[in-house]
């Protein structure tokens, strides 16, 4: 595919740590067996992370967002399976955990792998296609090639949602979905499997979540009807379910069976319970539910503590003997929007998304701050350069300033804009705040301490103001529209000085540290190189084969710069050659954000998944050159001083 061909003979980026966890693979949250790792997945990348020093390890070579994960009994093998495009065929990889390197690719679904299993000694792995593939497959692992297949369900069931091995014996596995329940049984010198569907009698079920007995007498299913089904191994016949009274609230998506021999379910209101085997009655549950769908649980070691990943990409950590949770991991659960650091700052960068924006310290990644409007989206935001203030745009149409040690609101600025804040800046000497709407207008505030006033509005844009960069004299400013216009206006006069005009939605725009020249990127995949004076183009450069570039970032010595695009792949380019340098492969979702730290360490970029990745800077920083007059091609930059 495309951003494979792109990525072909190009140095990669070196990924240092993430932000994130994907909540939504059912039973994507894993504790390892040597009860010193947990296992997750985050956009491409499979994240080996200690639970003592937090140190992250990164299985990387999905080319899409991974949709399973599994780990062996042993702990030998990790395997991984992704989605792809429509027609295309996904890929199963294992993992070689000591080595932390590919030990097998496998490749055979087409579009998704639902659910994959390994068989208790590790021989085998047996996989499950998405609803567009709806076969099953069982894996030799140490011939590394298939065995045999077959077609998951009858063609009057729906889709099949889970497998689970036998944990005895090697050839029974046992496969569920929209009513559907079958158990398998491998006949490994015919290279056959052969079915056996359950008798549910009267109960028509969806099953979410599978688990077998350590006995292999019974295998306990969780459905979306929010029951347990416990079905007799051998004779294929329903035994009983549960809880038959107060069933669990929108279905139990996930459950494991501890070694007192009760039952652990997750729900998908967030409730976390304890269940006996004999009647499915809970014995323990938290006093609050958690935020948002349990759908995976991961027992560490004998079951001491056990840790739980929700679908707003949560993870808890749960003492088994007091049943309370400690939150471990949070990150943003839909789409990040904005990302800053303060002024000359690397240690701390901010993000905004749905319902909130939050602080960060970018070296340990806890969460700092956060600062919360509930059903509101934060489009935009800025770090004024004094640290006295966040300033923030919302879809509301309200600009919100707040204090960045406690998140104290400063100031409301009401009605901003009729279709929403979708661009802000601030001046250097932090008086003035530039923000721009969906409706296309430009508008100048005046602030002094709490107060706010309009000095300015400024209307020739017809789309979307999509981004907007302050000169370093405070005296002009950019903006970049998806009408197809780039406008550099006088703040003294606000008046425009320049108009760019290009067959494209603008995405992003930045000055270059010079200031001599600006970069622009847009739907059509070119990044445009344009001269501040006179609004001429210098050139143009190809940047993706197939996405539209949504973000981009220079870096301080004006040497490189750094795009972002829907093909989910962040490029450092050099400025002056127009040449790629290094690719990060790493993100399941379109980058939209990203930025360069002050101090030119690493590159931060987010993506619409919610994941934070932070990337390494392939080169030694060189120090970052005063601003050059230019010569022969214009006037001077004015200064403040000579103002």
């Amino acid at each position: 595919m495309s951003s494979e061909r792109e990525t072909a003979g190009v140095v990669p980026l070196e990924l240092q740590s993430t932000v994130g966890f994907n909540g939504h693979i059912p039973g994507g949250l894993h504790a390892h067996p040597d009860r010193t790792h947990i296992i997750y997945a985050i956009g491409c990348n499979i994240v080996v992370e200690e639970i003592a020093s937090q140190k992250q390890t990164f299985l990387s070579g999905h080319t899409n967002q991974v949709s399973c994960l599994v780990v062996s009994k042993s702990g030998r093998f990790i395997a991984s399976g992704q989605v792809t495009h429509m027609g295309f065929i996904a890929d199963i990889i294992v993992w070689d955990y000591e080595k932390k390197e590919k030990y097998a690719t496998f490749m055979l679904h087409k579009v998704k792998v639902e659910a994959l299993a390994f068989s208790p000694s590790d021989r085998f792995l047996v996989s499950l296609g998405g609803r567009d593939d709806n076969s099953v497959a069982v894996w030799d692992l140490s011939k590394k090639e298939a065995l045999c297949g077959s077609p998951a369900a009858m063609k009057s069931a729906g889709t099949v949602f889970a497998v689970a091995f036998a944990n005895q014996v090697d050839d029974v596995f046992i496969t569920g979905g929209d009513k559907t329940l079958r158990i398998w049984e491998l006949d490994l010198h015919n290279r056959k499997i052969r079915p056996t569907d359950t008798n549910l009698g009267q109960l028509k079920r969806v099953v979410k979540c599978l688990q077998v007995a350590d006995n292999d007498e019974f295998v306990f299913c969780g459905t979306t009807s929010g029951d347990i089904l416990q079905i007799n191994m051998k004779t294929k016949l329903l035994s009983k379910f549960g809880p038959q009274k107060n069933k669990f609230s929108l279905g139990v998506l996930s459950l494991i069976l501890v070694k007192t021999g009760e039952i652990l379910v997750g729900t998908g209101d967030g409730v976390v319970a304890l269940l006996r085997c004999e009647d499915f009655k809970t014995v323990k549950t938290p006093a609050k539910p958690l935020k948002g769908e349990v759908m995976s649980l991961g027992l560490r070691g004998g079951g001491h503590q056990f840790y739980v990943g929700t679908s707003l990409c949560h993870i808890y950590r749960f003492s088994f003997a007091e049943f309370t949770a400690q939150l471990v991991h949070t990150c943003h659960f839909s789409a990040i929007t904005d990302i800053n650091f303060p002024k000359d700052c690397s240690d701390l960068f901010a993000t905004s998304s749905k319902n909130d924006l939050r602080v960060w310290d970018s070296e340990t990644r806890k969460e700092l701050l956060r600062i919360a409007v509930p059903n509101m989206t934060c489009n935009a935001f800025a770090i004024l350069a004094d640290g006295k203030s966040i300033v923030t745009g919302w879809n509301d149409g309200k600009i919100r300033a707040y204090t960045p040690e406690s998140g104290k609101l400063i100031y409301t600025i009401h009605n901003a804009h009729n279709s929403g804040v979708t661009a802000i800046a601030a001046t250097r000497n932090c008086r003035r705040i530039i923000s721009g709407g969906g409706e296309g207008q430009v508008r100048v505030w005046d602030v002094v301490g709490n107060l706010t006033k309009m000095k300015a509005a400024m209307k020739e844009h017809r789309g979307t103001v999509s981004c907007i960069k302050v000169r370093r004299n405070d005296l002009e400013c950019v903006s970049a529209s998806t009408d197809g216009t780039c406008i550099i206006w006088n703040l003294q006069r606000f008046v425009r000085n320049q108009i760019i005009f290009a067959n494209t939605l603008f995405k992003a725009v930045c000055y270059r540290p010079d200031e001599t020249q600006i970069i622009t990127s847009g739907t059509d995949r070119q990044v445009g190189y344009w001269e501040t004076f006179d609004g001429s183009a210098i050139r143009e450069l190809e940047a993706s084969a197939t996405a539209a570039i949504n973000t981009m970032d220079i870096s301080p010595d004006g040497q490189y710069f750094v795009t972002g695009s829907d093909d989910k792949l962040v490029k450092v380019w050099q400025y002056d050659k127009g040449e790629v340098t290094h690719i990060g492969v790493g993100h399941g979702g379109s980058v939209t954000r990203l930025k360069v730290c002050p101090n030119q360490r690493h590159i931060i970029s987010v993506s619409d998944d919610g994941a934070i990745l932070k990337w390494k800077w392939p080169t030694t920083p060189a120090p970052t050159p005063p601003p050059t007059p230019r010569n022969g091609t214009g006037p001077e930059p004015q200064t403040s001083a000579q103002e």
